[in-house]
């Protein structure tokens, strides 16, 4: 694919590996290390497995390798991961696909399951539905062959399927709607063929589908049902002629070399997530929509290849984060937009030869004269409004339209000539050349941004990058790092335990939580537990970096758990906002900033990993600053501790939202987060503590009013004196308008958490206007910690 975020995606989707192991000295069965030896010999003895003998402690012993590793919980292997080298040819004539798969299925707890570039061939055995326990399964770059069978429905527990690079045939299957927890969807690159079946827009929990390079034909199925889904790629396939129905939230829409034809829906301005959108090599007509170049989130626009008509002006605006524009070969006119420059200070990859653009160097441009264009737009049927006017122009306009129909025939024919023998051509060239495999370049990224295919790399995406690896920790580690748990490190204690601060001996700071457990615990009932807390690693969060498990000598049985967080050195949102020493609070536009943070945080905790976290107890002393006061959310609903400790809600603390019964907590705990984090933003804009639901309703009733009132004055009067004098109007009023959909007394009229954070963006685009703009005509800064930008 041709955008680098699509090959850090599949990198990362296809080296997944998740740490959950819990520290002890239990060997591996001798069955299954029997097992594990077996199957290096049915794959003849790869030279990735050549660290692999008789001797191998293959959970504890075995050195590390990226290319091959066992994962073992207790005396189990619970994944597997094997990476061959590119290009690998099919194993010999002698190997049994069917003994390879008995050989697997002695090892029952398998949950992961990575054979990638191992030359494996022939139909993927039925055998598979006897590994009940898989969760993620990658088999791609390989020569399975035959339809992909049905007793993968049988696998209820799985969330990712990756058959990329083989010989599937067949039609997708459209049994995959027994598979409730599937997340990701990968049949790249086969010869599946006929039409997507409609109960692909069943599959609610699919957040990833990619059926790119196969035989597909017909219209897609709609998919606006598909609430999570932020990927979809079909590229080179036959699909169309209608454009897609999708939900407004995806991210990531690749339609490149399709059938697909006519406008654009108007929809797709609505798309405020969209980040990478290719609709190139299609027959697309109609004009161009501007609005796509300033999607709040795009950075990557393909049109390509299609019929688009319009006139470009240089005042055109462009998303700033914009990195990648293709428009050649289309039909439009005008000039190039300032902003897509590639001179200009904001350097971006543009393409846009083919057109009949002006104020460049035709030759050098590959432009063509402004009348191929017109004359091109009249051949497709593309034509403006005619005005009224005397009858000699609308016979000529008929007579043209009658030439012009003729020639259409004629233009048509040779052009369905043309793509028929350009796209045999390049099937065939495909299919000669050597199979590129992306699982092979892991050595490029650091361990550290490994991570759990199910959530489609999510703590890379959305910023965990720079955070150490996630890690086991023994208790002489901890004990190092606070002191042997002074006092002096002591820095709280609550009904969960104690609290400390530490010193690991690489001299990173961390938080250690130190959890009493209930007596008796077996040391399984943590493995879900510890895998979710795993998980918690995001830049707007208080990420997690490893956990440490004591036990009881006489039973095995759990006694403490200590749990390490990053340390965040700059205190917390309030001290900044409602506690700090006056000159010295954030400005309106660092407001807007830490809110967004939050946001970010909260959208990844409840659709960021599965199972999502809600009910969190936001509170904005719970929202820390880092020295870039950037802001980071250190509250989690973890059932660990819901089941080790008594909740407790206090009369008149904002504790959870709206002060409700705990069952009612965890029925709309999607909705008690919205409803904090509007208690959050009420602090935020009138920069006053709220310690109570009461305080809540009197802010509450002075935003509403200020709202209903026409002058911005009495908006500002109600704002923080700090914020009100850099901040704009508009941008004041769009934070109260979400605020006060966030406080919502019913549940169910609260925004998304995605509408929240298009809010806010757009009061930061505003706010960010409006300070240009005063510093244009002013010349000097609104206040010191918001100097104003150099003028061009």
């Amino acid at each position: 694919m041709a955008a680098e975020s699509y090959h850090l995606y599949y990198q990362l989707t296809f080296l997944s590996t998740f740490l959950f192991l819990i520290p002890h000295t239990t060997q591996l069965q001798s069955s299954q290390s029997w097992s594990l030896l077996r199957i290096q010999h049915l794959l003849n003895y790869p030279s990735v497995l050549s660290q692999w003998h008789e001797y191998t402690d293959f959970c504890y012993g075995a050195a590390e390798n990226a290319s091959a590793s066992v994962v073992c919980y207790q005396d189990s292997v619970t994944q597997l991961h094997i990476i061959g080298n590119e290009g690998t040819p099919p194993l010999p004539k002698t190997f049994s696909m069917e003994s390879f798969f008995t050989t697997l299925t002695r090892l029952p707890d398998l949950k992961v399951l990575t054979l990638t570039s191992l030359g494996l061939w022939g139909p993927l055995p039925t055998k598979i539905s006897r590994l009940p326990n898989l969760e993620i399964v990658n088999i791609s770059s390989n020569y399975f062959f035959g339809a992909i069978p049905h007793e993968i429905s049988r696998l209820s527990n799985l969330q990712t399927l990756i058959l990329d690079y083989n010989m599937f045939s067949g039609q997708v299957p459209d049994w995959l709607t027994k598979l409730p927890l599937l997340a990701v969807l990968s049949l790249r690159n086969n010869t599946l063929d006929g039409n997507i079946p409609d109960s692909i827009g069943s599959l609610m929990s699919l957040r990833s589908l990619t059926l790119s390079s196969n035989n597909l034909s017909g219209d897609v199925p709609d998919l606006t049902g598909l609430k999570n889904l932020q990927i979809l790629d079909l590229e080179n396939n036959s699909l169309g002629p209608n454009f897609p129905k999708l939900e407004r939230r995806i991210i990531t829409v690749v339609l490149k070399g399709n059938k697909f034809t006519g406008g654009l829906p108007s929809e797709l301005g609505s798309f405020y997530l969209l980040k990478h959108l290719d609709i190139s090599s299609n027959r697309f007509v109609g004009p161009f929509s501007p609005s796509l170049l300033s999607l709040p989130s795009i950075k990557y626009l393909s049109i390509r290849g299609n019929r688009f008509t319009g006139t470009l002006v240089t005042n055109m605006s462009c998303n700033e984060e914009l990195e990648f524009v293709d428009l050649s070969e289309n039909l439009l006119s005008g000039n190039l937009p300032a902003c897509l420059d590639p001179s200009s200070q904001h350097s971006k990859a543009v393409l846009y030869s083919g057109n009949c653009l002006g104020g460049a160097d035709n030759s050098s441009d590959k432009q063509n004269p402004l009348v191929f264009c017109q004359n091109q737009a009249l051949a497709v049927g593309i034509v403006a409004p005619q005005k009224e006017g005397n009858s000699e122009k609308k016979k000529a306009s008929i007579a043209v339209a009658i030439v012009g129909g003729v020639v259409l025939g004629v233009l048509l024919g040779a052009i369905l000539v043309f793509f028929a023998v350009r796209k045999k051509n390049a099937r065939k060239a495909s299919k000669r050349a050597p199979r590129r495999l992306v699982e092979h370049v892991s050595s490029a990224y650091p361990s550290k941004l490994l991570t759990d295919a199910r959530y489609i790399s999510q703590t890379a995406k959305l910023g965990a990058l720079g955070i150490p690896q996630y890690r086991s920790f023994s208790l002489v580690d901890l004990e190092a790092a606070t002191n042997n748990f002074g006092k002096s490190n002591l820095m709280g204690e609550g009904s969960y335990g104690q609290m400390y601060r530490g010193r690991l001996s690489n001299g990173t700071s961390v938080i250690i939580r130190c959890i009493k457990v209930k007596k008796g615990q077996p040391t399984q009932n943590f493995n879900r537990h510890i895998e979710t807390i795993s998980k918690l690693r995001h830049r707007h969060l208080v990420s997690a970096l490893g956990h440490c498990i004591e036990y009881n000598l006489e039973d095995s049985t759990v006694s403490q758990l200590f749990l390490i967080f990053e340390y965040v050195p700059n205190g917390d949102l309030r001290n900044k906002i409602s506690d700090g020493v006056e000159g010295q609070n954030l400005s309106w536009t660092q407001r807007i900033n830490a809110a967004i943070g939050v946001a970010k945080g909260i959208q990844f905790l409840h659709g960021g990993i599965i199972p999502g976290l809600f009910a969190n107890n936001l509170k904005i002393t719970n929202v820390l600053l880092d020295q870039n006061l950037g802001a980071k959310i250190c509250s989690y609903n973890l059932p660990l501790l819901s089941e080790n400790t008594k909740v407790e809600i206090e009369g008149e603390e904002l504790s959870l939202g709206l002060l409700k019964e705990f069952s009612e907590r965890e029925m709309h705990g999607g909705e008690i987060d919205i409803y904090d984090f509007g208690v959050i933003l009420l602090e935020i804009v009138t920069g006053k503590p709220i310690t109570s639901h009461h305080e809540v309703l009197i802010m509450k009733s002075l935003l509403q009013s200020a709202i209903a009132s026409d002058g911005a004055a009495s908006r500002k009067a109600i704002a923080d004196p700090e914020a009100s004098k850099t901040c704009s109007d508009e941008s004041l009023r769009t934070v109260v308008e979400i605020c006060l959909r966030c406080l919502s007394k019913d549940p169910p009229q609260r925004p998304s958490i995605d509408d929240v954070l298009w809010n806010l963006q757009f009061a930061a685009q505003v706010q960010e206007g409006w300070h240009a703009d005063s510093c244009s005509s002013e010349g000097s800064p609104v206040s010191p910690s918001q100097p104003c930008r150099p003028t061009n």
